[in-house]
């Protein structure tokens, strides 16, 4: 398995809120949630510590265990991270600092997956595409966008501000709730609610590829629709990730006030992991040298 990865925060903001995260066949991204300001979440600290300890203690976690089921991993990264609170803050908060996670590990002739929230996977076995995900925020969240992101106000407006607001506040309600949606928060139980699955890597339906993508990163195809997954996955493989992120900062760009796209953000932080497998010895990655095939 060889993995290529970009991060890189949107432009307009300070502090970069995604994570990636490569340790040994263990590949992730986390998506921290971004905050108004004018919401207490009840912490001291900011999205961006709280997904940089999120990615960290997931890392230490498998590190002592790295046979541990996917889920079993997020729930100690969950629980360590409550502890790095130190007790100062309110974890009860409804408002409280989350992230969303995407979790591929390679174990032996097949690929082990763990979605929460709004992360993508989209595979690709050489016929077929398939996109993965959480579908239960999109379904949770549906309304809530009808109501307050109708291509009506203008990005950068205080009232487009203030409609971003209301929207997370609605959502907050439907946090880590069978009602509503699940994510990495203070409750460690959010990871048993997962989306979770195997993939082979041997035989007919092997992959040969694998994108986990936060929603900044899919961008792309569900908000600008420049391209389809198929092209995505072709664009990051031959001219690398960050082709892909440059292309999204090019659309982004070309709606600023966000009337032909409406969206919340302007921009958003934007992660790749690419993953490329090579199951056999007649498929050899289109950025794979033949030294590394050598190697095998």
């Amino acid at each position: 398995m060889w993995t290529r990865s970009v991060s890189e925060p949107a432009p307009d903001h300070p502090d970069n809120e995604d994570r990636v995260l490569v340790k040994g066949d263990l590949v992730g991204v986390f998506d921290g949630v971004t905050q108004p300001t004018s919401i207490e979440s009840g912490c001291l600290h900011s999205v961006a510590w709280y997904v940089d300890r999120l990615t960290t203690r997931l890392s230490e976690a498998a590190g002592r265990d790295p046979l541990a089921p996917l889920a079993d991993l997020l729930a100690a990264a969950i629980a360590a991270t409550n502890g790095d609170h130190g007790g100062a803050c309110d974890l009860t908060n409804p408002a409280t600092l989350a992230a969303t996670v995407c979790l591929v590990r390679r174990s032996g002739p097949r690929l082990e997956y763990l979605i929460l929230c709004d992360a993508f996977l989209v595979v690709d076995n050489g016929r077929d595409i398939a996109v993965l995900t959480d579908t239960r925020f999109e379904q949770a969240v549906a309304g809530i966008r009808r109501d307050y992101l109708d291509g009506t106000t203008l990005l950068g407006t205080p009232e487009h501000a203030q409609r971003f607001v209301d929207s997370e506040r609605r959502k907050y309600l439907l946090t880590n709730s069978d009602a509503g949606y699940w994510i990495a928060a203070a409750n460690p139980a959010a990871a048993r609610h997962a989306v979770t699955g195997v993939l082979p890597l041997t035989g007919p339906n092997a992959l040969r590829r694998a994108a986990l993508l936060t929603d900044g990163a899919t961008r792309a195809v569900d908000t600008f629709a420049i391209m389809d997954w198929r092209e995505l996955l072709d664009l990051a493989t031959t001219e690398g990730p960050e082709a892909l992120i440059k292309r999204i900062r090019d659309a982004e760009n070309g709606d600023l006030t966000g009337i032909a796209r409406p969206r919340f953000k302007r921009y958003d932080d934007a992660t790749i992991a690419l993953c490329e497998f090579a199951g056999d010895d007649d498929y050899l990655s289109p950025t794979q040298s033949s030294a590394q095939k050598a190697s095998r």
